[in-house]
């Protein structure tokens, strides 16, 4: 079965107001077995959701709508649907009895214009709403279901659980999907894909999406299946020739992030970790002490911003820092001697580099980044060039020190 999901609101098409049903919808949907083809925002336009309810209508077997069912002249998500249906909406006494007895309860007169929310679309059924005036409708129409459904959350919610999803799970036939995601650090989208590319499309059973983010790239590899345990056996096999691949390239499997990662591999062999940050400006020592027991393994950290807190704290020689400048493999180098062997710890990390938006330069251009590793007698040092503002330039310039680390740590080439 496959869904789609229309968000009603022209206020969802501004900066002020996030959708957050869709996601919650979509989550629900998959548990059953649902896959949702596609999500589509749509403004207050009677023409504009009357075309998104018939293309929605025409390509999926279940249509959910969130939104526009309310009391104002801009609530048009019935009347669209209907029209795209072809059907009357036709006024309900009972609902019309309910709205007036609710606002008696609450001793206020119920305006004319709340009378709308009794309107059901001929043949329908109403979801009645506990949490507030305007109910839900279900529709079934050439094998299909449409269902509309109130806005605010706190309504829209119970009102899924309650009364929509055991009727789609029944017809769904108990399966469900399931999604794996597989993470890799520091490695393009478009590298990752030419590696992989040609074993995933040898498995149809298996649904892979790449999805990039700043310093990583993400694996979904989804299957269907009677229970959790049958589609995971379905996925197996297609993870494992991935993992053979990119021997060691993949740093989780089960939804950790790669500074819990690389924390737990510290702690399990008792070690301890400095950090020497300058461009990055701690942003590295707040990403591990975020984990709880943080204290377990990282022993110290320095903010080194300056080129005299670099000599005075690390120990850089300045005539280095003058012939080398402070962005260069060979500052970055010392910097995690210095840390380490200020700090006592077992392994170092440093940061340097250009985070922008200015001070660059044609030879060091803004991006530029330099990683240095410490510890376990060894010395590594990667020079990288990133992309994009202040924010994914440092973030990125993390997430790399980050995985440097883990395959030091693992044995791994760099």
């Amino acid at each position: 079965m496959r869904a789609e999901i229309l968000a009603v609101g022209s206020e969802l098409l501004t900066p002020l107001r996030s959708d957050t049903n869709s996601l919650h919808l979509t989550e629900r949907l998959r548990a059953v077995g649902v896959e949702v083809a596609m999500r589509v925002t749509v403004g207050d336009d009677v023409a504009l959701l009357e075309a998104a309810f018939r293309g929605a209508l025409e390509r999926a077997d279940v249509v959910i709508s969130t939104g526009g069912l309310g009391p104002t002249e801009d609530d048009l998500t019935r009347e669209a649907a209907a029209a795209a249906l072809g059907r009357e909406l036709l006024r309900d006494p009972g609902i019309l009895e309910r709205l007036e007895a609710r606002f008696a309860r609450y001793g206020r007169v119920m305006t004319p214009n709340n009378a709308k929310q009794a309107d059901l679309i001929a043949g329908g059924r109403e979801l009645e709403n506990p949490r507030g005036t305007a109910p839900g409708q279900l529709v079934e129409t050439e094998g299909r279901m449409l269902v509309l459904l109130p806005g605010p959350p706190r309504e829209m919610e119970p009102l899924f659980e309650g009364e929509v999803l055991p009727r789609i799970r029944e017809r769904a036939g108990g399966t469900l999907l399931h999604t794996r995601v597989m993470r890799i650090a520091s490695m393009g989208e478009s590298a990752v894909d030419d590696a992989l590319a040609p074993i995933y499309r040898r498995y149809v059973a298996v649904s892979t999406t790449i999805l990039s983010q700043p310093g990583q790239v993400e694996l979904h590899l989804t299957a269907r299946g009677g229970s959790r345990d049958e589609a995971e056996a379905a996925i197996e096999p297609l993870a494992e020739e991935l993992r053979r691949r990119l021997p060691g390239s993949f740093y989780s499997e089960d939804g950790r992030e790669l500074p819990e990662v690389v924390a737990e591999l510290l702690v399990a062999r008792g070690e301890t970790l400095a950090l020497a940050e300058s461009c990055t400006g701690g942003l590295l020592a707040e990403r591990l002490t975020a984990l709880p027991g943080a204290s377990r393994f990282l022993e110290q950290g320095w903010v080194t911003y300056s080129n005299r807190s670099k000599t005075e704290l690390l120990g850089v020689p300045p005539e280095l820092i003058e012939s080398r400048g402070a962005v260069s493999e060979e500052v970055a180098r010392e910097m995690a001697r210095g840390a380490r062997r200020r700090s006592g710890a077992s392994r170092a990390i440093a940061i340097t580099g250009i985070a922008g938006p200015d001070g660059g330069t044609e030879a060091k251009p803004v991006g530029l980044v330099y990683v240095a590793l410490a510890g376990d007698g060894s010395e590594t040092v990667q020079e990288r060039r990133f992309l994009g503002g202040r924010r994914p330039v440092r973030f990125q310039s993390t997430q790399t020190a980050l995985e440097m680390l883990r395959r030091q740590v693992l044995g791994l080439e760099s």
